[in-house]
């Protein structure tokens, strides 16, 4: 049995809660695996990792979106760091962090209560998240662009094509 974020042990509420946090999350994991393209051996392709910095702070990236999507559907930043196999010390000092970073808190907390307290996004959070997103989409759809010309880079095994484009019409 576990505890709450309030220090509390879990109860079956509790269990039932997780079950849905793990099943929301593979959704939100699912949607953001439907963006990308599926990897195909022998094919160019590229890795995107954009973290947005304050100076040379890194203040938002991918690892961050990712405990706060969980935090989102689990209710609980406990319960986000498990699903992430993180300690809840690392979650709530990555929240409060965030929390301190941004005009406005990313994430909020209600301690105690009869369902043993929780946590939040943001509509600020919320927004946040949904730009970041959105620039992930663009990036993603300017490099699909450029994919075919590096493609045609590519050393290919005798009798397989290397793509249609010449990287050097020139030579």
């Amino acid at each position: 049995m576990g505890t709450s974020d309030a220090g509390r042990p879990d109860t079956g509420d509790d269990t039932a809660r997780d079950s849905l946090a793990r099943e929301l999350l593979a959704t939100a994991e699912a949607l953001e695996a439907a963006g990308k393209e599926p990897v195909t051996p022998g094919v160019a392709g590229y890795d995107v990792r954009v973290r947005i910095r304050d100076g040379e702070t890194p203040v938002f990236g991918p690892g961050r979106v990712t405990l706060l999507r969980a935090i989102d559907a689990t209710g609980s930043i406990s319960a986000a760091a498990r699903r992430m196999n993180m300690s809840y010390r690392r979650a709530w000092l990555l929240v409060e962090a965030m929390n301190h970073e941004f005009r406005e808190p990313l994430v909020t907390r209600h301690i105690g209560g009869v369902s043993g307290g929780g946590a939040q996004l943001t509509p600020f959070a919320q927004n946040l998240v949904a730009h970041y997103d959105t620039l992930i989409k663009e990036i993603r759809a300017l490099l699909d662009a450029h994919v075919p010309t590096f493609d045609a880079y590519l050393k290919r095994e005798s009798g397989e094509g290397g793509g249609s484009v010449d990287p050097d019409p020139a030579s």
